[in-house]
C-alpha cells in the first residue's frame, strides 16, 4: 500500500473536523505533562471541544481551499488542533485558561467563524464568556428593571394598606 493511500483517511478526519467548525486553534503543547495534558483533554471533552495531534501536512492539505488554510503560516514543530463545531470561543477559553497553570501551553493562532486571529487575537478571543453565559447576562438584565418595578409597586399596595 502506496504512503499516499495511509495518509488520505487522515487528511480526510482533519476535514471533516474542518467541515461545520465554527473555530480550530492551533497550539504548541512542548512541554506539557502527561498529566496536565490528560487533565486539558477531559476539559476539552466537556466542552466538546475536539483536540488531536497531527502532522502539519496532513492540516495542510486538509486546510487547502478553506478558511483555515490561514493557519499554515503557525504550522511548524510540535502542532496540536483544539476545534469546535457549537461554541466559538470554548477552544480559546479553555487553553487561555489552562495556560495559567500550564506556562508551556501556547497558543499560536486559530480561525473563528471563518475569520484568522494571532495569538494575541486569541488571547482576546478566551476572554469573551460562553453563549450561554451571555445569554443569561441579557436575561437577568432584562428581568431587573421589571423585578424592581414590582417591588416597588408592592411596596406601594402595603402601605396603602397600612393607612
Amino acid at each position: 500500500m502506496a504512503k499516499v493511500e495511509l495518509k488520505q483517511p487522515i487528511v480526510a478526519e482533519i476535514s471533516e473536523l474542518f467541515n461545520g467548525a465554527r473555530s480550530a486553534v492551533v497550539v504548541d503543547y512542548r512541554g506539557l505533562t502527561v498529566e496536565q495534558d490528560t487533565q486539558l483533554r477531559k476539559q476539552f471533552r466537556e466542552a466538546g471541544v475536539t483536540y488531536k495531534v497531527y502532522k502539519n501536512t496532513m492540516i495542510r492539505f486538509a486546510a487547502k481551499g478553506t478558511a483555515f488554510e490561514a493557519l499554515e503560516p503557525h504550522l511548524e514543530g510540535p502542532t496540536a488542533l483544539a476545534v469546535s463545531k457549537e461554541d466559538a470561543t470554548a477552544p480559546a477559553r479553555i487553553i487561555a485558561e489552562f495556560a495559567k497553570k500550564a506556562d508551556k501551553l501556547e497558543i499560536k493562532g486559530g480561525i473563528v467563524e471563518d475569520t484568522y486571529y494571532d495569538a494575541k487575537g486569541m488571547q482576546v478571543i478566551a476572554t469573551i464568556p460562553s453563549r450561554e453565559v451571555l445569554l443569561g447576562r441579557l436575561l437577568g438584565s432584562m428581568q431587573s428593571p421589571i423585578a424592581n418595578f414590582a417591588r416597588v409597586v408592592k411596596q406601594i399596595a402595603e402601605k396603602q394598606g397600612e393607612a
